[in-house]
């Protein structure tokens, strides 16, 4: 068996097309998106990028707010409640996570729920868990449903199993596959028999952070595998969380890294954006 290869592009695409209309009802308002980013991480800025690049495909306005590391605490603060207060942002894109000497939570809790389209606020995270729709879930955690989605796969009854419990990833998407009636398992560092409950899986989404740990012995013959996963390869580029060429021979249908899920999440956040303006 031979994987069929989903490219993020083909995903993305079809929600941006949906964006092009809807702009169209805007009456000319452009949203506006505030990305913040704080010190030069390597996934941060190809995150970065990815974004500036989907806004400027859309249409849609941006600034860019970056921070040397080494800011303090307090001027952070205060420079996040300046953007976070500014009545021309629609939504804010806050890349995670900030240095240990800035107090992430406290940000959390204070970022308009409205504007907060990586759903970082205990209000938005609540309406994840709850099953809510009518808040903001994570931009890469609405991304694998989108990917699922686009790829004909009903999730009902299906075994899935997430490999990652972040706030960001594994947990919202866990509650966004039981919300579509999936059977969900979740896996992190401290499983026993990890290879195993993963080989139980028909659907797998490796969202762990950990370069190539999904090896072929991880996935069952005709498992989908959904790679989240952004990882320094160690020569200037960045690979998944699944050894592609060990797995696809094993999968019916794999994304790649890069050019998988990482398409599908901007486009879900331009998405999340223009519903921000709408409602504005």
């Amino acid at each position: 068996m031979s994987a069929e290869v989903l490219k993020g592009i083909d995903v993305a695409k079809a929600i941006n097309e949906g964006i092009i209309e809807k702009v169209k009802n805007l009456d000319g308002y452009i949203p506006r998106l505030a990305i913040i980013r704080v010190g030069e991480r390597a996934d941060d800025i190809a995150y970065e990028k990815g974004a500036v690049k989907k806004m400027e495909k859309l249409g849609l306005e941006y600034t860019l707010n970056t921070f040397p590391d080494d800011i303090t605490n307090e001027r952070f603060q205060s420079e996040f409640d300046r953007i976070n207060r500014d009545n021309e942002i629609d939504g804010i894109l806050l890349l995670r996570p900030l240095p240990k000497h800035i107090d992430e939570e406290a940000v959390c809790a204070r970022i308009d729920p409205f504007k907060d389209m990586d759903g970082i606020s205990p209000i938005n995270m609540a309406k994840v868990y709850a099953g809510d729709e009518s808040g903001y879930a994570p931009c890469t955690a609405e991304a694998v449903i989108e990917t699922l989605n686009h790829a004909g796969i009903d999730l009902t009854g299906k075994n899935v199993t997430v490999v990652g419990r972040s706030l960001v990833i594994g947990k919202p998407a866990a509650m966004l596959l039981i919300k579509r009636n999936a059977t969900v398992t979740i896996c992190h560092t401290r499983t026993k028999n990890i290879e195993e409950k993963c080989r139980n899986a028909e659907i797998l989404i490796a969202a762990a952070g950990s370069k190539k740990m999904i090896k072929s012995g991880f996935v069952s013959e005709g498992a989908v595998v959904i790679d989240v996963g952004i990882n320094d390869d160690g020569n200037g580029g960045i690979c998944g969380d699944v050894d592609f060429d060990a797995v696809a021979g094993k999968a019916s249908l794999i994304t790649p890294v890069p050019g998988g899920v990482g398409s599908v999440t901007t486009s879900v956040l331009a998405k999340h954006l223009l519903r921000a303006a709408h409602i504005r």
